[in-house]
């Protein structure tokens, strides 16, 4: 049976701050999302690579330009501008990646959680204030990627479980974005693991894997049966157990008993 992603509840926090055009970070179970006068400045999450694997893998910047950058100007807030200001990455491709990575980790931060909602005022992130947006934007934002991925395959079951590849029929066509997610699918890895190793945003990889199993080309392997045993294995290693057997006796004198 279906089971449909869990509504998307903008956090009243989130909106609250915005209107106090405060500054600092916003603490949730899958992640942060810094702010900057009320407007979102970067996000991070676990579950969706950052910007420097979307920079470092897909060839912008060299490892180790990173690690320079981080090193130079991360105790400034400013390494996002010294990326710029160095010449190892222009303006455009920095937007693209930051933007990306921030839309991308604000969809796991912003996804229903249990665990509470905390703020830390005036704490800055080392990227730097580079393209602030809007909270009620992504917010906005999130939502229209969970009804995206809804309308595609209606389980959301397959975005948090292993993956399995599954073969093909004849004359179905699979783009070569959708092979490079198959060749990982191979039943131990999710979606989310999928992309850090492909160093692609995670929401685009969980839309990949749903529009395969739209087509019938990924599953989710379900756990094996357990073997039925007529007696179990618990009774069989306590039966030589002194107290069980006196109870034995016990019972079978009271059954003999007038």
């Amino acid at each position: 049976m279906s089971t449909a992603s869990p509504p998307v509840a903008t956090s009243p926090m989130l909106l609250r701050l915005a209107e106090e055009e405060a500054t600092g970070a916003l603490l949730r179970d899958q992640g942060v999302l810094y702010l900057s006068q009320g407007r979102v400045v970067h996000a991070e999450s676990p579950a969706a690579p950052g910007i420097d694997v979307l920079l470092t893998t897909g060839g912008v910047l060299p490892p180790q330009g990173w690690q320079d950058a981080l090193s130079q100007a991360g105790s400034h807030n400013a390494v996002g501008q010294h990326l710029i200001d160095s010449g190892r990455v222009t303006a455009g491709e920095l937007e693209m990646c930051h933007l990306g990575a921030l839309f991308d980790a604000a969809f796991f931060v912003l996804a229903p959680g249990k665990g509470a909602t905390r703020f830390r005022y005036g704490v800055a992130h080392w990227l730097g204030r580079l393209h602030p947006v809007p909270a009620a934007v992504v917010a906005r934002e999130t939502r229209r990627r969970r009804a995206l991925l809804d309308s595609v395959w209606p389980d959301a079951v397959i975005d948090t479980a292993p993956v399995m590849a599954r073969t093909a029929a004849p004359g179905q066509k699979v783009g070569c974005r959708q092979r490079a997610v198959l060749r990982l699918a191979d039943g131990s890895r999710t979606p989310t693991q999928i992309a850090w190793e492909l160093g692609r945003p995670a929401f685009h990889t969980l839309l990949e894997v749903r529009r395969l199993a739209a087509a019938g080309l990924v599953k989710t392997p379900r756990p094996p049966e357990p073997v039925a045993s007529p007696i179990p294995l618990w009774c069989v290693e306590s039966s030589t157990d002194p107290d069980i057997a006196l109870l034995r006796r016990l019972r079978d004198a009271l059954e003999a008993s007038p």
